[in-house]
């Protein structure tokens, strides 16, 4: 009996190991590179004179130019590692496309909406801010995420490409229904209009920019990779070359970001604790519960990990420009989607590890294999 009830703690761990061993210095002491990085864009902000008015004022519309290179630089190398021609595959699972659907579209928005309002009664700023966030769902950082934590990649660019077309259909209406609607039907708040005057087009801009050019680039390098070299040497020689440069493109839009709001952050900290607790709360629980709901419905581990991840993710930039834009820069709806990347990045990391435990834990076969 003793034997066996040690067995299991020396495969856990061998597998861990094997694991731990295949990761590059990189990836290994990520949660150590993302802390020096939103370290680093929190001093800049705060110590150097003007950087953050000179880092906005690079724009294109209302998008900075520093962090759309950062997410363009961070998902080129994702996109061009998923393999297009197996994406009918992803299409075919109708239980993968609804859930996701539902879970972003649906629950997504009403669980920040309900956190919101729970934990901020008395903030009417921050709780529409946070609001906005859950109605902006992610397009890109988490694409990172999924890849880290070995999930499908062609299940990712298709849910992130469906997230995309939902937002620039629905996100003003969901904005009019969460932020006027409800809260009138609830007898909620004091009756000020906090609605979204928001243009389909700049929506449109932002997922084109962010989404349709690092897509369009990954589709045509593998397309045309493949075509000259093959699959093999694609794969095997040509994808590890170009595979850090997602992290380096990550940690620079980290450092960007934090650099751009460093001041604000730092000077408002009991602001910044009051609204990280909602988001802490609302990642927590919307990749929990989208990953069980993977595993009820019998998902392999690599579309339960994509469909929590996507559900859990959101489109920070987006809520930020959509946030200065109708509210203004200094504006509580602003500061609100500021903090969504500061508490975002370090939740979703810890999140990674999390599904990793997950698989060993409910998919051991699934472990064993990637091991082997």
């Amino acid at each position: 009996m003793s034997d066996t009830v040690h067995e299991v703690p020396r495969t856990d761990v061998a597998e861990d190991a094997a694991v731990l061993n295949r990761l590059s210095t990189l990836d290994r002491f990520l949660p150590v590179w993302i802390g020096a990085a939103m370290a680093l864009g929190l001093v800049l902000g705060r110590m150097v004179p003007g950087l953050d008015t000179a880092l906005s004022k690079v724009e294109i519309g209302s998008i900075s130019l520093p962090i759309a290179i950062g997410l363009l630089v961070m998902m080129y190398p994702v996109l061009a590692k998923v393999r297009y021609d197996e994406l009918g595959h992803v299409t075919a699972d109708k239980r993968l496309l609804v859930s996701s659907i539902v879970l972003n579209w649906i629950l997504g928005p009403a669980v920040m909406f309900t956190l919101a309002w729970l934990l901020l009664p008395d903030l009417p700023a921050y709780r529409t801010g946070l609001i906005i966030v859950g109605l902006a769902r992610c397009i890109a950082m988490v694409l990172i995420w999924n890849d880290l934590a070995c999930g499908d990649r062609e299940a990712a660019a298709i849910l992130v490409a469906i997230n995309s077309v939902f937002q620039i259909l629905a996100f003003a209406g969901l904005g009019y229904f969460y932020l006027e609607l409800l809260p009138g039907w609830l007898g909620l708040g004091d009756g000020t209009a906090t609605g979204l005057d928001v243009s389909v087009w700049d929506i449109a801009i932002s997922v084109l920019i962010f989404l349709g050019i690092p897509l369009l680039a990954g589709f045509f390098t593998r397309t045309l990779g493949e075509r000259a070299k093959g699959r093999e040497w694609y794969e095997t020689r040509f994808l590890p070359r170009i595979g850090p440069t997602a992290l380096y493109g990550l940690l620079f839009t980290i450092v960007i970001l934090f650099a751009l709001q460093g001041d604000t952050i730092t000077s408002r900290p009991l602001d910044v604790a009051r609204i990280a607790l909602p988001l802490l709360a609302y990642f927590a629980l919307m990749w929990a519960g989208s990953f069980a709901l993977g595993w009820a419905l019998k998902m392999t581990y690599e579309r339960a990990t994509t469909l929590a991840f996507t559900a859990a993710g959101n489109n920070f930039e987006l809520a930020i420009a959509v946030a200065i834009g109708v509210f203004g820069v200094t504006s509580g709806q602003a500061l609100a989607g500021v903090v969504g990347p500061l508490i975002e990045v370090p939740a979703l990391v810890a999140l990674v590890y999390v599904a990793l435990w997950a698989r060993r834990r409910f998919y051991p076969s699934s472990t064993r294999q990637e091991v082997s």
